[in-house]
């Protein structure tokens, strides 16, 4: 009887040694995946020039950029606007962002608006922005509402940061006004 006890005893303590073993394995092989920032009310203003040509501003901005591929996530979405060069606005407002280091890409998500400063508007739920080349692009369905009250819709959509040169690869829709 003694004799089982110890052995049984022997069982509990090697199990629970391994235990906190296995828990320090297991977080070595862990990826560390935290922010080196966190920004707060952000307002970011992007210029070339001596001229504002963006205007970034979200509740919340965590800084990823210290990862081989880092970015920067805006988890409360972002209200962007920017600028041409008549200083014409066109406005986006997200859900959710993730502006990617090195390659100048913004990918929105969720409840994606896009509105230009003559009334055209664009929804979808994820569209893409190319800073470098100013260019709007999305493979998920869109709505897009002429300020004529015209409109198409369909999947996959690019098109101009200021609506002038639009690319669509499958539509369908109701144009007014074309006079």
């Amino acid at each position: 009887m003694i004799k089982r006890f110890a052995i049984l005893c022997l069982g509990v303590l090697a199990l629970t040694a391994c235990e906190s073993n296995l828990k320090e394995v297991q977080r070595m092989g862990s990826v560390t995946f935290n922010p080196v920032g966190v920004s707060e009310n952000i307002n970011l203003k992007y210029t070339e020039g001596g001229k504002v040509q963006a205007v970034l501003k979200s509740k919340k901005m965590l800084d990823y950029t210290h990862l081989q591929y880092g970015f920067n996530e805006f988890p409360d979405g972002v209200d962007l606007t920017l600028y041409d060069a008549q200083g014409q606005q066109t406005f986006v407002v997200a859900d959710y962002a993730i502006r990617y280091e090195g390659t100048d890409i913004i990918d929105m998500q969720g409840n994606v608006k896009i509105t230009s400063n003559d009334g055209n508007r664009l929804t979808a739920p994820q569209l893409y922005y190319d800073q470098k080349n100013q260019w709007f692009y999305t493979e998920k369905n869109f709505k897009f509402t002429d300020n004529k009250g015209g409109y198409y819709e369909g999947p996959g959509i690019d098109f101009s940061k200021d609506f002038k040169v639009v690319n669509m690869q499958q539509n369908s829709g109701q144009l007014n006004n074309l006079n």
